[in-house]
């Protein structure tokens, strides 16, 4: 393993903390800060983790000023998150960043820009791509085991209306966010996404609805893939609607199909011929990690979650140690890491694009493909 050594810092201490100990535990990691606005909660975590003080910050405009940081992570509320992301790139640090990329086109665009003049390495955080049951499904597609690929569908579904969610959730459009629905699909597909349809279903309450000027309680799409004849399709809904939460996605072959368990811990389903199906525990996936994190995938390593979708599947399906891996690994062996910003913005667009596909009453609307935006370039490590 190379041996070069980086320093991060983590911005937004939610579940932003849970990462913390996960860097710290990486053989390429010399040091790691923190940012976020209380200081009561610098001082706690400062004391917990032995952090450094002098990479404790209040102020996310100090991080970048930082020579000594190399690389910054960004867990905070959606609306900031393309100014931190081109804040960071600009200053050419190395940049993650939770999901969505950003809110607009336009945003996602300048990130792209950003990223390719800084020469910096960018991956989008995407917990969908490294669950337990999404690395599952993606080895039986990527074995051979489901045959050809006939339909994607996935759906996040959550009841946003419980308290200790920000103001600014509130009437949320839902597909304006729809990465852990929609980003699946493509994956395990190996594609992005080209067109969309979407449809708004049912109303919000009039609070609600006047916040975004969007009315949907849900709202459902169906994308076309680059160079593919399957079409996935997404729902998403956050007000309004009771259900247990539920982000899935399900896959269907000529040999074999997954289905999403219907209950929190009820286990998935394989059909595998006929009338067959049998239910199944999911294996965990610390065997893809390096020894130091590997660890990390396991349910009693979350430290105080405060939201149902970080609790549900263990911390985010146990995917949180394998986004460190896969960023980390990009740094150090300077290439793009998985979810670059080409594709990131692909991912995150096609949830865009299928909100005002739903507000212009289905009409279909082309997906930017940003890869031809790029002039390939060697990553700096």
């Amino acid at each position: 393993m190379d041996q070069k050594q980086i320093t991060v810092v983590i911005v937004g201490m939610g579940f932003g903390k849970e990462f913390i100990p996960i860097y710290q535990s990486h053989p390429n990691i010399k040091a790691v800060g923190i940012c976020t606005r209380n200081r009561q909660t610098i001082e706690e975590l400062a004391a917990k983790f032995n952090l450094d003080r002098d990479l404790c910050f209040e102020n996310f405009e100090d991080v970048p000023l930082r020579e000594d940081v190399d690389a910054i992570h960004i867990v905070t509320p959606v609306p900031e998150h393309a100014k931190m992301t081109l804040a960071s790139l600009n200053a050419n640090k190395h940049t993650a960043c939770t999901i969505p990329m950003a809110m607009t086109v336009e945003d996602c665009q300048a990130i792209v820009e950003a990223k390719r003049k800084a020469g910096k390495v960018y991956m989008m955080m995407e917990t969908a791509l490294y669950t337990r049951e999404f690395l599952y499904g993606l080895e039986l597609a990527e074995s051979g085991q489901l045959g050809r690929i006939q339909f994607v569908r996935g759906s996040h579904i959550q009841d946003m209306s419980m308290e200790g969610w920000a103001e600014y959730w509130k009437g949320y459009p839902p597909m304006l966010n729809g990465t852990h629905a929609i980003s699946p699909l493509l994956r395990i597909n190996n594609t992005k996404a080209e067109s969309v349809v979407c449809h708004g279903s049912g109303r919000l309450s009039e609070d609600l609805a006047s916040r975004y000027n969007s009315p949907f309680a849900v709202e459902t799409a169906t994308f076309t893939l680059k160079n593919s004849d399957v079409v996935a399709e997404a729902t998403r809904s956050l007000f309004d609607v009771v259900r247990q939460y539920r982000e899935s996605y399900d896959v269907y072959g000529t040999k074999m199909s997954f289905e999403w368990e219907q209950l929190q811990d009820e286990e998935h389903v394989i059909f595998d011929g006929g009338e067959n199906a049998r239910r199944i525990n999911v294996p965990d996936t610390d065997d893809l990690l390096i020894e130091p994190i590997k660890h990390f995938t396991k349910r009693e390593k979350i430290d105080d979650p405060n939201h149902v979708s970080f609790l549900q599947g263990a911390g985010h399906g146990g995917s949180h140690p394998h986004l460190v891996q896969e960023f980390v690994a990009a740094i150090i062996e300077g290439r793009d890491s998985a979810v670059d910003a080409a594709l990131a913005a692909n991912y995150t667009c096609a949830g865009i694009c299928a909100h005002e596909s739903a507000m212009n009453n289905g009409k279909r609307i082309a997906i930017p493909d940003f890869e031809l935006q790029e002039v390939p370039a060697q990553v700096e490590a």
